[in-house]
C-alpha cells in the first residue's frame, strides 16, 4: 500500500487543482464545470482521510468489496461521494446501488437489468462506458452500439453522460483525438436520444488537462494525488 503522508498528498492535490484551474482557462470553461474524482484503488483509507481533509470530496473505486471496507472505515466523512470508476459485474449490481453515486462504467443491457432490480426509484445514475479504441481487453461498448444500448436502458437508469478510458499514449497530445471523439459521439447520442447527456468522464493522470480542453466534466487522477500504487 501507498505511504499516505498528508502533507504530500495535499500538495499534489492542490497541484492537480492549480493544473485544472489552468486547463479551464484555456478552453474558456470555469472550474466549477469540471469534478475532480480521486482514483483510490488499492489506496489505504488513511490516504483517502488526507486527501478528504485537503478538500477532496470525490472518490473514485474499481472494486466494490474493496470499496465498501473503505466506506466503512471512513464513515465519518459524511459527505464524500463514491463513484465506480472500474468494471462492474452484474452480480455486485445490487451493493454497487447502495454504495455509490455514480456508476461510470454500464456497457449492456444486463447490467441496466441488475441496477434497476436492485434501486427501481430512484433510478441510479449511470455514465455509458465507451470503448473507443476498440481493444479487446478493454470494456465497453462500441460506439456504433452505444445509441441502440442508449434507447434499451433510458427507462431503467439516469444516463447522465458518456466515459472512456483511450487506448494507451505515449504523450496527452495523443489521448487528445479520442478526447474528442467521445465529445462528438456525445453529441450525436444527446440529438439522437433527446438526453442532456451533459457528463463526460475522461481524462487521468497522465492527460487530464487535454481531457479537460476537450470538454471532460469529470476527470479521474490517481497517482498524481497519491503517488504510485503498491500492491
Amino acid at each position: 500500500m501507498s505511504t499516505a503522508n498528508p502533507i504530500d498528498i495535499a500538495a499534489r492535490l492542490e497541484m492537480v487543482r492549480e493544473r485544472i484551474g489552468r486547463a479551464c482557462v484555456r478552453a474558456h470553461r470555469t472550474t466549477a464545470s469540471v469534478c475532480l474524482v480521486l482514483a483510490s484503488k488499492t489506496q489505504p483509507p488513511a490516504a483517502i482521510a488526507a486527501a478528504y481533509a485537503a478538500g477532496a470530496r470525490h472518490f473514485g473505486e474499481n472494486y466494490v468489496q474493496e470499496a465498501i471496507l473503505k466506506r466503512a472505515a471512513l464513515a465519518h466523512l459524511s459527505d464524500a461521494r463514491w463513484h465506480m470508476i472500474g468494471h462492474l459485474q452484474t452480480n455486485k449490481a445490487r451493493v454497487a446501488a447502495e454504495n455509490f453515486a455514480l456508476v461510470h462504467t454500464l456497457d449492456n443491457l444486463r447490467l441496466a437489468n441488475a441496477l434497476v432490480g436492485a434501486r427501481p426509484a430512484p433510478p441510479m445514475p449511470v455514465l455509458i462506458e465507451i470503448k473507443l479504441g476498440g481493444e479487446p481487453s478493454k470494456n465497453g461498448v462500441t460506439p456504433d452500439a452505444s445509441a441502440a444500448l442508449i434507447d434499451s436502458v433510458r427507462a431503467m437508469v439516469e444516463i447522465r453522460g458518456l466515459m472512456t478510458i483511450p487506448p494507451p499514449a505515449k504523450n496527452p497530445a495523443a489521448a487528445r483525438p479520442w478526447f474528442a471523439q467521445l465529445r462528438e459521439l456525445r453529441d450525436r447520442l444527446a440529438a439522437h436520444s433527446g438526453l442532456a447527456l451533459s457528463d463526460l468522464s475522461m481524462g487521468m493522470s497522465e492527460d487530464y488537462e487535454a481531457a479537460i480542453e476537450e470538454g471532460a466534466t469529470i476527470v479521474r487522477v490517481g497517482r498524481a494525488v497519491f503517488g504510485d500504487r503498491h500492491g
